[in-house]
């Protein structure tokens, strides 16, 4: 389709192919994830090893250890300043997420990575050597600035490095690196557990600084984006990186769409006030609901109390860890199920899915703890219905890792338009870290009012977030990002927000004329 001109309902389709070197490059940036999930697993598996809780909180290993203790099973991990231990990180990731935007946009998105990478290990350094739960929750601080600047910065740099075919797969490998860091996590923690004294969960947090010297050291070696060098006025040098990522010197075509987009980006002079225009409605509301519903799918209360979770479902310290190793495997292979799908059969698709199966395995879940244990926590559980129960939480864990697991950072990423882009992955991250910090400090008082209950009630969120996704999100595969309000406009319900002139000019090769 020669000089830009797009015929009505088709998507305008870049040459080139896709190069090894853009592959490396995302297989780099997407290990920014790494430090996010590694975090995940490490938490959930420290807090239940006995030596960390006898030493900084020992109300709650009295409680676990008494034998004549009347406390209600559910509620033996109930306590605030364990769930401030946690949640704390969230807190300071979704203010550090805000700050980031700006860091993203005037210098780029791997100085972004860099920082995110250096405070991290600081984070690192201290909880490593904590002798006390304030040296625990300012490391943890730290650790939470650090990721909010990588979950921030990473995401963004995929969906502009990628080809539009393969924009999907590519950005996956950001989840896919969160499940391996929650992986490796969980298998170290089996083992540190081991360890006499507070060796083990000492080496647990201190190997927190192998992914982050692989993000950091990694981000020096990256090229900029050819997005990230044009909004930063060096316009030789992105179209020398474009023809490089793409493999053809035949780019005239995007790099003058890159370029128009860049020109009405410097128009906007306060992108968090634009994005709250009426044109971007469609895809803010996007950047908070999909985050938020991610979070109230009640992953998190597998991935970082999973061992807490399955210790007090009635597992043993060894055999809670290894029920959390399970569930990390299961994440990763069904990780590369996503990467394989989501270019080929959509986002739509995997999400509703996806939905589906999580809604019928936490109603599983659900009733054979009710059975079970009942609403105080009392009784047995034999091995086969233990099995039994850890084979439905894996194949829960399986839908979220190739759905919501990915396409939550995937599909945000990839809908702004290059002006509002990097306050709307702000947004994005920011409402992450905020329900993950709700859940993370709620989780285990929820667990000890609603017992097994817990599990219909993030059920019914699955619910209303497959519904949310049926009705309102359109499908965004294979859309080169600079026509990404084509589908918008299309849409039964967003298409109102998208003012005529922008989707005209998408239809017709023509620029916009804003009024």
């Amino acid at each position: 389709m020669a000089g830009g001109v797009v015929a009505q309902g088709e998507v305008k389709q870049y040459g080139g192919k896709v190069t090894l070197f853009v592959i490396v490059t995302c297989f780099v940036a997407a290990s920014g994830g790494l430090i996010f999930g590694y975090d995940l697993g490490v938490s959930g598996g420290v807090t239940s090893m006995d030596v960390f809780l006898e030493e900084f909180f020992p109300g709650v290993f009295k409680k676990m250890k008494d034998a004549s203790s009347k406390e209600n099973q559910y509620c033996k991990f109930d306590s605030q300043l364990l769930t401030s231990f946690t949640s704390s990180l969230y807190l300071a990731g979704l203010v550090a997420s805000l700050f980031a935007s700006g860091v993203t946009r005037l210098l780029g998105r791997k100085v972004s990575m860099l920082f995110g990478g250096l405070v991290f290990l600081i984070g690192t350094a201290i909880n490593a050597a904590a002798v006390n739960v304030a040296m625990l929750i300012i490391g943890r601080l730290l650790l939470g600035v650090g990721i909010g600047f990588a979950n921030q910065s990473v995401p963004v740099y995929l969906s502009e490095m990628a080809p539009p075919q393969i924009r999907g797969a590519l950005n996956i490998g950001f989840q896919l690196a969160i499940t391996i860091g929650i992986l490796a996590a969980n298998f170290i923690n089996y083992g540190t557990n081991k360890m006499k004294g507070s060796a083990g969960w000492r080496v647990s947090i201190g190997l927190a600084a192998v992914p982050a010297l692989i993000m950091t050291v990694g981000s020096l070696f990256l090229p900029d984006t050819p997005n990230s060098l044009i909004d930063r006025g060096q316009k030789e040098q992105a179209r020398d990186m474009l023809i490089k990522i793409r493999g053809t010197n035949h780019v005239e075509e995007e790099f003058q769409d890159l370029l128009d987009a860049s020109e009405e980006s410097r128009k906007v002079q306060h992108p968090w006030k634009n994005i709250l225009e009426r044109k971007n409605r469609p895809q803010l509301i996007m950047a908070i609901a999909i985050p938020a519903l991610q979070q109230l799918t009640g992953i998190n209360v597998i991935m970082f109390y999973a061992p807490v979770l399955f210790k007090t479902l009635g597992f043993g310290n060894d055999a809670s860890l290894m029920s959390a190793a399970i569930t990390g495997v299961v994440n990763v292979v069904a990780t590369f199920v996503s990467i394989y799908c989501v270019d080929r059969y959509g986002r739509r698709f995997l999400f509703l899915e996806g939905g589906t199966q999580m809604i019928i395995c936490q109603i599983a879940v659900g009733t054979i703890i009710g059975i079970k244990f009942g609403t105080v926590g009392s009784g047995s559980i034999s091995k086969g219905e233990a099995d039994l129960l850890l084979a439905c939480i894996c194949v829960y864990v399986a839908a979220f890792a190739w759905s919501w697991g990915p396409l939550g950072w995937l599909v945000p990423s990839e809908i702004f338009s290059l002006e509002v882009r990097s306050a709307g992955q702000s947004i994005t991250v920011a409402v992450n870290f905020l329900f993950t910090f709700i859940i993370a400090q709620v989780f285990l008082a929820l667990l000890c009012h609603l017992k097994f209950g817990l599990f219909y009630f993030f059920g019914g969120f699955v619910f209303i977030a497959t519904l949310f996704i049926y009705f309102f999100l359109p499908e965004t595969r294979n859309v080169p990002i600079e026509e990404m309000n084509r589908v918008w406009k299309a849409h039964w319900f967003w298409g109102k927000y998208i003012p005529d002139e922008e989707h005209d000019a998408q239809t017709t090769g023509q620029k916009p004329q804003w009024s």
